[in-house]
Formats: structure tokens, sequence, C-alpha cells
């Protein structure tokens, strides 16, 4: 029985040919065919990765955006690598052609599910960073509306259409900006028409 010295040995010196798929979306169709072949030159520069063959796929028009993939046939030395690679090039595909059966001993799954926790908790602080940025932008473009809708008011008297105009916000989401300013009495509306509520006005 091989002991757990001899295992992490051959995990790590066990080379694996593997078969992989490397999508790229985005636009305009130009920058995609680039950044594919960029990427596909970065990964041939790792001196743990041996690329047999490369075949690069037509570019599709996917809705608004196009998309591009390059399938590889390529050596990794060893688990370790082949885990590193998924975590830092992320394919979307990948196959195991060569050997049929890994050896994964202690050390390589203990190393392995460390690596993912520190990538996971460090993927959520950057969602959680987004999330806030996020929220920061959707406050401050709802104050810049409101204070548009407010100035423009401020000079006449004007209906939905109008304001859709002059703030180029669609009827249905303008709508909700009004009726918020209508029930915190900022403004009011007479028929079809809006306006400011003036100091000393009466805002019952």
């Amino acid at each position: 029985m091989l002991n757990s010295s001899v295992l992490n040995m051959k995990s790590e010196k066990q080379h694996i040919r593997c078969r992989i798929i490397i999508e790229v979306l985005g636009k305009p169709k130009e920058h995609v065919e680039k950044t594919i072949k960029e990427y596909i030159e970065k990964i041939k520069k790792d001196p743990d990765l041996i690329i047999l063959k490369t075949d690069f796929a037509e570019t599709k028009q996917q809705d608004n955006f196009f998309t591009t993939f390059a399938e590889l046939e390529m050596v990794i030395k060893g688990i370790p690598k082949l885990i590193g690679f998924c975590f830092d090039y992320m394919p979307s595909s990948l196959e195991i052609i060569k050997p049929d059966e890994l050896i994964l001993d202690n050390k390589a799954i203990s190393d392995f599910l460390n690596d993912l926790q520190a990538r996971l908790h460090s993927m959520d602080m950057v969602v959680k960073q987004l999330k806030n940025e996020n929220e920061f932008l959707k406050r401050n473009m709802n104050n810049v509306i409101k204070n548009v809708i407010l100035v423009a008011l401020a000079q006449a008297k004007l209906n939905q259409e109008q304001l859709t105009k002059i703030t180029g916000i669609v009827k249905k989401e303008l709508e909700m900006f009004l009726n918020t300013l209508v029930e915190n009495k900022s403004i009011k509306k007479e028929g079809d028409l809006y306006s400011i509520i003036k100091n000393g006005e009466s805002k019952a």
C-alpha cells in the first residue's frame, strides 16, 4: 500500500490529458475574437500546460452580444495544477481523456477545499461590494430623476407625456416617480397636469 508522501508525489507529477472549452461573450465582434485569441496565448505561456491542439469556433451573434469558444486538447502536469487551472482560467467544459483513474490524496483534497473556500469568500466580498455600489448608484439616480421632474415643474405645469419627453423615461416608470412625489406632497396633480406645491400652499 502506498504511503501518503508517495501518493502526494504521484498526484503532483501525474500528467493529465484533457479536452477543455474556453468561451467568451461580449461585443463588438472584433473585441470578442481578439479576446479569445489573447486568452489562449496566455494559457500557452504557462510552463505547466502543454497545448496539443487548438480549434477556434466561428463567432456567432446571441441576442445583442457575440459569442465564440476555443477547444483545446492539452496535457496538464499534476492534479494540483489541474485544479488551479480550473480556478484561474474558468473553462466552461473540461473532459479528462487520460488517465482513466486519478490519485488524489488527503493533502490535495484539503488544499483544493481550502482554495475553494478562500475564493468563495473573495467572490462573496466582491458581490456584496457590487451590491452596495449598485444600491448607492440607484439611490442617487432616483434623486437625480426626482430633481429633474421638480425643476421642470417649477417652470410650468406639465402632463405626463411632456415629462416623459423631458426626462427620457418611459411612461410606466415615470409614473412611479410621479406617484411618489405626489404621496410625499412635493407635487400635486390636477386633471392631467402636474405642478409644484409652493411654499405656503396647502399640502392637505
